[in-house]
């Protein structure tokens, strides 16, 4: 990336906090809507599948969408992308609106699906659309900080861009619920989509149009192998984001409630519900905190990968004080050092891909990386109901999470801490 133009440290500065706001306000809408979509399905005449398909249906369109994503943003450079990713986010929440307003109309039953409604159809639509967008965004912020920024200066804000992106979600999730109890849904709903706007509004006006002009064919998902074959270092940061995603955003989000009532913990008045939602708090804090450090402290080391080794060792302790110290103090303990661990290994994982991933190569390798996070993210809730209910039990179920996670520090630690091209001594010689 030796060819890039030299931004100074006041344009960085600009560039950069248009991209957090960005994701930051696009996590907050995000957040928005889950203290509010679970409580539809009445209103909407839908079946509690068809609820589900709802809350998912972004997470799909994603998925879909990030290789894609990635080959346009190289091919265009990532502002035109980025700012089409945040107005379309944007319609999302005026399509909930829409939902609200839309005629209970039964279109009849789906296999599967079960109940269908018109306003259950407007939903899964805008939810399909945030996806969409949300793929531009994402990959677009990674494109846009990685080509600004200098083997120097990039871990620290692409600390921030992730910070920015953990603490948006819990944000929106306070906001929803507030405005939903003290107003309506609706009120909610607009909110997200102003925020939204303003942030799309926010990056047209600030973001630079980089890194355009890459020549080659478009990625496709099923096309995701191929492109990890041909470039090993993407395939174990690629693990290491699957695992994280994996164990956090499905595992511990979907068992914790039930890790807490099944294990009689309390808190004050707090039952299992209200004890989850403290310790996810406590444990999203901790992750978005450890980001911002751990971004800056990677500037200052020659490997960022010695940074990896003490995340995943401090996830796998958390994982471990689980399963085997069932009590509200340990629990506390742990969820912090599983978010901290958390916070610590995301964002030097992305900065040794944007130090070693070509310009005009970000969008597409951002688009690999996001695909495997997100593999994970959806298999996570899939497998940690059934593994806790009816395969292993709590205690073995969270061993074996310690066990993946630490398995990173041979797959993707060691790896990267034998290969000369990772140290920062290495980038700049190229």
């Amino acid at each position: 990336m030796s060819d890039q133009p030299s931004y100074s440290t006041a344009e960085i500065r600009t560039i950069a906090l248009a991209v957090i706001a960005g994701v930051f306000f696009g996590g907050v809408a995000t957040g928005v809507a889950f203290p509010t979509l679970p409580l539809l399905d009445e209103k909407l005449v839908i079946s509690a599948v068809m609820l589900s398909v709802i809350l998912s249906a972004n997470r799909i369109a994603r998925l879909f969408m990030n290789t894609p994503a990635g080959t346009i943003i190289d091919r265009v450079g990532a502002r035109k992308p980025m700012i089409f990713g945040l107005f379309t986010q944007a319609l999302a929440p005026f399509g909930y609106v829409v939902g609200l307003h839309t005629p209970p109309t039964d279109l009849g039953t789906v296999p599967l699906l079960g109940d269908v409604s018109l306003p259950g159809v407007v939903f899964v639509l805008a939810r399909l659309f945030w996806g969409v967008g949300s793929a531009f965004v994402f990959i677009g912020a990674f494109a846009t900080i990685t080509y600004v920024t200098t083997s120097d200066n990039r871990g620290r804000w692409v600390g921030y861009m992730r910070g920015g992106q953990s603490l948006g979600f819990p944000t929106g999730l306070v906001v929803g619920g507030l405005l939903t109890d003290l107003a309506s849904m609706q009120t909610a709903f607009l909110t997200a989509g102003v925020l939204a706007l303003i942030a799309g509004t926010v990056a047209t006006l600030v973001l630079p149009d980089v890194h355009g002009g890459a020549e080659g064919r478009a990625a496709k998902l099923r096309e995701v192998p191929s492109l990890l074959a041909g470039n090993p270092t993407v395939v174990l940061i690629g693990y290491g984001n699957f695992t994280v995603r994996l164990l956090w955003g499905g595992i511990i989000l979907s068992t914790l409630a039930r890790y807490a009532s099944d294990s009689g913990l309390e808190l004050s008045v707090l039952g299992a519900a209200g004890i989850s939602g403290i310790v996810m708090g406590l444990g999203v804090l901790t992750a978005g905190s450890m980001t911002v450090v751990t971004g800056w402290v990677s500037d200052m080391v020659d490997d960022r990968t010695l940074l990896t080794v003490p995340a995943f060792l401090a996830m796998g302790a958390g994982f471990l004080i689980i399963a085997y110290v069932p009590t509200i103090e340990a629990l506390l303990g742990a969820i912090v050092l599983v978010g901290g661990g958390m916070g610590a290994a995301a964002p030097a994982m992305l900065a040794i891909m944007g130090d070693l991933t070509p310009g005009d190569e970000l969008g597409r390798m951002g688009g690999v990386y996001q695909v495997m996070g997100d593999v994970g993210l959806s298999l996570g809730p899939l497998v940690a109901i059934p593994a806790v209910d009816l395969w292993f039990g709590y205690q073995l179920t969270y061993v074996l999470c310690a066990a993946l996670v630490l398995s990173c520090l041979t797959i993707v630690s060691l790896p990267l801490l034998r290969n000369p091209e990772v140290s920062r001594a290495g980038v700049k010689a190229d």
